[in-house]
């Protein structure tokens, strides 16, 4: 009998918003792989042994995965992690995946995930909060109302989207491309937060473009309303 791999969401950033199915399974599983070479160096490690104290005592499997845009170099990366994965789930070992948020949406895990279901094993997803949504509760505005459109977009893939959609906009992933998204965010008309490492001690909360600095760090978030709709 095979075991069964989790993609388990740990949140956007305060051990707070683990769900309490999150604390369960890295409770009462042995094996906790986590995305890096030094897992307890690792965000996703960090968050969840707030939570769940014993994770420091369980057993620990880096999957390296080395940011690159290069997707032959991707692939490589992606089978080398996925039959590490395999060669304890075919032991009958389940393992749980931490993932930063949740490991639906731009989740490094869906990639291991693919390799590790098309191979024949059973694997599962345990939701975490979206740092979309933390990141709109921090700043007490709601992301949608009533028959509003929600587009959410890579901004580091889109950095010349026009946001001329009805609706509003959550951006992530602007990294090295801030300076021309906020380009973007300005002529847009739309009223701009960004919340940088939601729930993390170093936070940072923003209200409009101009007050965004360019170096912002990985972990930014920007809501962009149709004007006129102001936190409360």
């Amino acid at each position: 009998m095979n075991g069964i791999l989790y993609g388990v969401g740990v949140g956007p950033g305060d051990p707070e918003l683990m769900t309490l199915k999150a604390v369960h399974l890295i409770r009462e599983t042995e094996i906790i792989a986590v995305p890096g070479t030094e897992p307890k160096e690792t965000v996703a490690y960090q968050i969840a042994v707030q939570a769940v104290p014993q994770l420091a005592e369980k057993t620990l499997l880096p999957v390296p995965m080395p940011m690159t845009h290069d997707r032959e170099e991707m692939r490589r990366n992606h089978k080398k992690g996925a039959a590490l994965l395999e060669s304890y789930l075919k032991q009958g070992k389940n393992i749980v995946f931490l993932t930063l948020g949740d490991p639906c949406v731009y989740s490094t895990y869906t990639y291991l995930q693919k390799i590790v279901v098309s191979d024949g094993y059973q694997t599962a997803l345990v939701s975490g909060i979206t740092s979309f949504c933390a990141a709109a509760a921090r700043l007490n505005l709601p992301l949608s109302e009533w028959n509003e459109p929600l587009h959410i977009l890579p901004a580091a893939h889109h950095p010349d989207a026009s946001l001329q959609a009805p609706g509003n906009y959550v951006l992530m992933k602007a990294g090295r491309k801030m300076s021309q998204v906020k380009e973007i965010l300005k002529s847009s008309g739309r009223d701009v937060y960004m919340v940088e490492n939601c729930g993390m001690e170093n936070e940072h909360v923003y209200h409009g473009a101009e007050e965004i600095p360019d170096n912002a760090g990985y972990y930014s978030l920007i809501i962009a309303k149709e004007q006129g709709q102001k936190s409360f």
